[in-house]
């Protein structure tokens, strides 16, 4: 074992015989485990992270898609494909915003500051 382990398991002991987590919330209560049993092992940490700094990743996969299909519309020739380009371009944009305010992220300044970089070096 070393140093850190043993110092770091005594100063939890020590507060355990203080009595220091007596007063926890969430004392007694069961654990609200979340299935991640579709996230691959070696993933998960990283996606838990992700998670509770409020990445969603279906924000993520739909600004991907966005850019997708603006890319093929602008190599399109076909004016009828482009409509059709335009239309999804239109339902994803719109299940976008709506993600965006469920989270109530839109009128915050850093947000409107730094939200399209972000997507940009997501991607």
């Amino acid at each position: 074992m070393d140093f850190s382990y043993v110092a770091s398991e005594d100063k939890i002991r020590k507060a355990y015989n203080d009595g220091e987590f007596k007063n926890l919330p969430g004392l007694g209560k069961p654990l609200e485990l979340e299935d991640l049993s579709a996230i691959p092992q070696e993933l998960r940490m990283a996606y838990k992270m992700m998670k509770n700094a409020g990445f969603n990743p279906e924000e993520h996969t739909l600004k991907s898609e966005i850019k997708t299909i603006e890319d093929l519309m602008a190599a399109s020739q076909d004016e009828h494909q482009i409509a059709i380009f335009k239309n999804q371009i239109s339902e994803k944009t719109i299940r976008l915003n709506s993600l965006i305010k469920k989270r109530k992220i839109s009128n915050s300044s850093a947000f409107k500051d730094y939200g399209n970089k972000v997507y940009d070096k997501l991607k």
